[in-house]
């Protein structure tokens, strides 16, 4: 077998078990061995599953190494647990290995597979919503332990920014583009003094993070509403940009409007993909990652919108400092290094 054709059935065995981790997550089948092992009878009655489905999950999963599995004959006996080495993995929310939501994020693209050839063809687009819960819990939750571990590292590469939201009565930060929230909670936390608006276009996040950030007990500092940058009620000292530039269908004209909204010495953070500066066939593995969510999410979200950028998920620093320079910006790149973000801060030209 060719080399080609050996990735292929490797890759095509690696989707189907994303896609019974998604399963397993949905289902909480996780949860329910977090206690300790169980048989698939077990399992199934907790779950609320049918039995069978149980025994084939539970099998798949332990011959995937993802469970350990007794050495019962019978197979009603057998006992399936998770290991200690998996548990962040697979259950903590908030760890930095917590990567079992990037399941869902796959299960949120096979949702809308059989729409894309219909977008590639007429130059259309799908909406973000139609890739539904998955897609958009999964993208929560595999940003999640980066906003509460590495999120204070960010914002401590800019000192004054700190102090400035430190000393000031009543400080303000804005938080575009926030998904389930965990960003805008995040923010919150760092700063106690200030008061943090997040906005977004999609209702179904807001409801979300809504939720997340009263269990989270900022509450009362937090908001949360359904618009676009066009709503910002400035004047803010602080304005965060996840991951969401590429996403914008006009980043431009957002950029614009971020500017119109700071306060006097205002600042800007923009996270975006930590990407080759110019295109390079092959790829590294980051490029090759960035181009499969463009290819299958961003690139025909975006381009569900009249006279989209178009920019998808594979944002090169120069498109940023381009577009940062159009709204008047001036970008300086900041030290602070992840294997996947690039980290700018943007002030107002002078």
């Amino acid at each position: 077998m060719s080399t080609l054709a050996e990735r292929l059935v490797d890759a095509t065995t690696g989707a189907l078990e994303l896609f019974t981790i998604h399963l397993g997550r949905e289902l909480d089948l996780y949860t329910e061995l977090a206690d300790g092992p169980l048989t698939y009878p077990e399992l199934a009655e907790r779950a609320g599953i049918a039995p069978r489905y149980a025994r084939e999950w539970l099998e798949q999963q332990a011959v995937a190494g993802l469970l350990t599995a007794s050495s019962d004959e019978a197979a009603q006996a057998r006992r399936y647990g998770i290991p200690e080495e998996h548990r962040a993995v697979l259950l903590d929310p908030e760890d930095p290995s917590h990567v079992a939501p990037l399941a869902d994020l796959v299960a949120g693209i096979a949702a809308v597979l059989g729409e894309l050839p219909d977008a590639y063809r007429t130059g259309g687009g799908i909406p973000f919503s139609a890739y539904g819960s998955a897609l958009r819990r999964g993208q929560g939750g595999i940003n999640r332990p980066l906003f509460r571990h590495e999120l204070p590292d960010w914002l401590a590469a800019m000192p004054d920014v700190g102090e400035r939201l430190a000393s000031k009565p009543i400080a303000r930060i804005a938080d575009l583009g926030f998904g389930e929230g965990w960003s805008t909670i995040a923010l919150a936390r760092a700063y106690p003094g200030a008061y943090v608006d997040g906005y977004d276009t999609d209702q179904a996040s807001v409801a979300a993070a809504q939720r997340h950030a009263a269990e989270a007990g900022v509450g009362d500092r937090v908001t949360f509403q359904v618009a676009d940058a066009s709503g910002l009620a400035g004047p803010y000292d602080l304005v965060f940009v996840f991951e969401a530039l590429h996403d914008m269908a006009h980043p431009a004209q957002v950029l614009t409007a971020v500017r119109a909204a700071l306060a006097e010495g205002g600042t800007v953070l923009v996270a975006d993909e930590r990407v080759a500066d110019t295109f390079t066939a092959p790829g590294d593995g980051v490029e090759r990652l960035m181009y499969g969510w463009s290819v299958n999410h961003c690139l025909p979200a975006s381009m569900s919108e009249v006279d989209s950028a178009a920019l998808g998920t594979v944002l090169r620093r120069g498109t940023v400092h381009e577009l940062a320079a159009k709204a008047g910006f001036a970008v300086t790149e900041l030290a602070p290094h992840n294997d996947f973000f690039r980290f700018y801060r943007l002030d107002s030209a002078q």
